[in-house]
């Protein structure tokens, strides 16, 4: 039997013609992925860094969202080798990587998700669920083409290096973090302030003139579509616990007489 993986986000990216819209997804649950996969996205982001998603969930949650047309993107916690071999090894295909200041840890991460001799990923192929154990062929010799690699810039300092990054061979699109990027400024939960923004812009540019795409996120639509404007190719514009928690709150607004604020535990 002879398998054949879906394309990738890079390939999904080199296809578009607009720029691509996503959400997060940090639930854990794959059933809230299911539904999610189905909702016309261009892809969604099963995160690890700061949802409660370990690696048995992210596998269910690949395995369900696998039946619609929607690309998962998988962010891992951190620049573990160890943890990005282990994701891959599940089977994602689309690695997002927080917190990547420099070249240098950018070229380390390459070399994570690469086969030697160009890199130091760990072979277990007929093990894992990333070449359905061995059913696709030329796994190994074609690994690279299965997999997308995009780092996350979220830092004052991974802005000014932002070119650097962008620049690294393997690299396959840089993802502008406003949140983390506003709390590196000094500027704590003020992702819209005008530093932060003209730093995101800064970024963008950084990583268009290296020729490779960027994204970031975005939950406010009028934010989201500036950034589409300014040349972003690809969106995070909302996420499954936020939606959640906004919808619920709706609720309990028109149909509740409880009202007022609640303690956190109640």
């Amino acid at each position: 039997m002879s398998l054949r993986l879906t394309p990738t986000f890079r390939a999904a990216l080199e296809d578009a013609d607009r720029a691509l819209a996503g959400m997060w997804v940090c639930s854990g649950s794959p059933l809230v992925a299911e539904i999610c996969a189905g909702a016309g996205l261009d892809w969604v982001l099963i995160d690890m860094e700061h949802a409660p998603n370990g690696l048995e969930s992210v596998l269910v949650q690949l395995q369900a969202v696998a039946a619609y047309p929607v690309t998962p993107v998988v962010r891992v916690p951190s620049d573990d080798a160890v943890v990005i071999k282990q994701v891959l090894d599940l089977g994602a295909q689309n690695l997002l990587v927080p917190m990547v200041s420099s070249a240098a840890q950018a070229q380390a991460v390459v070399e994570a998700v690469r086969y030697p001799p160009r890199g130091r990923r760990g072979v277990g192929s007929a093990l894992g669920r990333s070449a359905r154990w061995n059913r696709v062929d030329g796994y190994l010799a074609d690994a690279d083409e299965h997999v997308s690699l995009f780092v996350q810039v979220e830092t004052a300092g991974g802005v000014e290096a932002a070119g650097a990054i962008a620049a690294v061979d393997g690299v396959d699109g840089v993802f502008v973090g406003p949140s983390d990027l506003a709390a590196s400024l000094g500027l704590l939960g003020q992702q819209t302030h005008p530093e932060v923004t003209a730093a995101v812009l800064r970024a963008f540019a950084a990583v268009k003139d290296a020729g490779i795409p960027v994204g970031v996120n975005a939950f406010d639509p009028e934010v989201a579509q500036s950034y589409v404007d300014a040349g972003a190719d690809f969106v995070l514009v909302g996420a499954d616990v936020a939606m959640l928690a906004r919808g619920s709150e709706a609720l309990a607004a028109r149909w509740s007489d409880t009202g007022g604020e609640r303690r956190a535990g109640y």
